[in-house]
């Protein structure tokens, strides 16, 4: 997909993936680039400092992000692009046992469900003209893992199959998809400062935004800012067994450095 004409909207559009798609999908030409973002306030900041509109929507509430899809039509005709942007992190929760039932399923509301309500809302109108793409942001724990929190591996993965299964059922309707999995990215959800040893380098987001607009430029279907990731998911592939023991190595170095800290 290139850019120029485009209508796109982003969800977790006040944060710094979303506020650096949009700066990005802007340079390349876009007619209009829409931001929505659970706190208006904070949306709305963001949209008149990028030049752009904001509007507030709960992504996990489905009522809201079909009317969010009926403003942008009513204001601009139609939507090329639907980046599914929202998330947030569970790793203060607890790793898999000690997480409530709330957290997983707030993680599987933002996550997964959040996707589903965007495709509901904005593929009829897109397979009847034939074209159409939506980019789900996921994570590369949902290709491999986060060793700090099972409800954001789990749920991120559950993305990435969720954005499989819309490419394979929609793609002869004429519809492209893209899911973007990141490591690390300096933005208030996981800054610089916590580069743990679970990543490849914390990134800057108008470093992810680049390699977005290439891969949307190149219908691709993974979004993978850090390429290392590629490398990984493929010998997870050849040896899951492997790989197992791998995380479990590094989830015991991660532990250990852990307590020489606490000590």
């Amino acid at each position: 997909m290139e850019l120029q004409g485009k209508v796109a909207v982003i969800t977790g559009g006040s944060g710094g993936i979303g506020q650096a798609m949009a700066k990005a999908f802007l340079a390349q030409g876009a007619r209009a680039v829409v931001l929505a973002d659970l706190s208006e306030e904070a949306v709305k900041a963001a949209a008149a400092e990028i030049g752009c509109e904001g509007y507030a929507c709960n992504v996990t509430d489905e009522a809201q992000v079909h009317n969010l899809v009926e403003k942008v039509l009513a204001g601009h005709g139609q939507i090329d692009l639907f980046c599914s942007n929202a998330g947030a992190s569970a790793r203060a929760d607890g790793p898999l046992l000690e997480a409530s039932n709330e957290i997983w399923q707030g993680q599987w509301e933002l996550h997964v469900m959040a996707h589903l309500y965007a495709a509901r809302a904005v593929l009829p109108g897109m397979i009847e003209r034939g074209e159409g793409y939506l980019l789900n942001t996921a994570s590369a724990a949902g290709l491999l893992a986060a060793l700090g929190s099972g409800p954001y591996t789990v749920s991120k993965a559950a993305a990435v199959k969720l954005a499989e299964f819309i490419a394979m059922t929609h793609g002869d309707d004429g519809i492209k998809v893209s899911v973007l999995c990141p490591q690390g990215v300096n933005t208030a959800m996981a800054p610089r400062s916590l580069g743990d040893g679970q990543t490849d380098g914390i990134i800057e987001a108008d470093e992810l935004a680049a390699v977005v607009v290439d891969t949307l430029r190149e219908e691709r279907f993974y979004v993978l800012p850090h390429p290392e990731v590629g490398e990984y998911v493929r010998r997870k592939g050849e040896n899951v067994d492997r790989w197992l023991g791998g995380m479990r190595r590094l989830r015991r170095k991660t532990l250990d450095a852990q307590k020489a800290q606490d000590a």
